[in-house]
Order: structure tokens, then sequence, then C-alpha cells
């Protein structure tokens, strides 16, 4: 061999190792930067997951205390009709029920709780 030939295989092998130690280190840099992505895009995912599942049970705790603020109103109501019932009997205007089997023609509202209390009967059932 020629000393030529001896001197391009020496240069090519050269330039060979300087374009490898150049490139290795961006190779590297780019094969982290994908796998930081991936990570980053598992974390965001993860993260965007366990919001969707606290907004399911923000919203599934605000339904059940709709629910209980409804039973809580309707507990209000019937305290209030027990009260007004006792201040009725303690005035002396519930005697007819307590009286036992004379009506007046007149219903409670309890009986019928489409009309008050207070309203005159309907003609058909007035007493004659």
């Amino acid at each position: 061999m020629s000393t030529g030939v001896i001197i391009a295989i020496a240069v090519a092998v050269l330039v060979l190792i300087v374009v490898i130690a150049v490139l290795m280190p961006r190779v590297r840099q780019s094969r982290e930067r994908r796998a930081l992505e991936a990570r980053r895009e598992r974390a965001v995912t993860e993260h965007r997951e366990e919001s969707t599942a606290h907004a399911r049970r923000a919203e599934e705790a605000e339904r059940e205390a709709r629910m209980a603020e409804q039973v809580a109103q309707r507990e209000r109501a019937t305290a209030e009709l027990h009260a007004e019932e006792a201040d009725r009997h303690e005035a002396g205007a519930a005697d007819e029920e307590l009286a036992g089997g004379e009506r007046t023609g007149r219903f409670t509202s309890r009986d019928r709780p489409e009309q008050v209390a207070d309203e005159a009967p309907p003609e058909r059932l007035r007493r004659r």
C-alpha cells in the first residue's frame, strides 16, 4: 500500500470520528427530549384524568347536597305544618276534629290538600 492510501484512510477515519463525536451528543439530546416529552404527555394525561374524576365527584356531591337540601325543606315544611296544627288545637280552632264525628262540611287541608280549610265547601258538600 502506498503512503497516500494510508493517509487517506487515516483522514477518513478521523473525519468519521469527528462526525460521530459531533453527532452523538445531538442524538442523545434528541432522544432525551423525546423521552421528556413522553413523560410530560403522561403527566398531562394523568392530571387531566384526575381533574375529570374530581370534577365528577364534585358534581355528585353537589347533587347529593341539593337532594339533602330538598329533604331538609320537606322536613321544615312538615315541622311547620305540625306547628300550625298544634297552634290550631291550642287556640281551639280544631275542636271539631277532636270531637270526633260531626263534620261541619269543611275539609281540613289534610283531608283534601287542594282545598284550604278556610274556603267554603263546594255546593254539593254543604249540609242542608
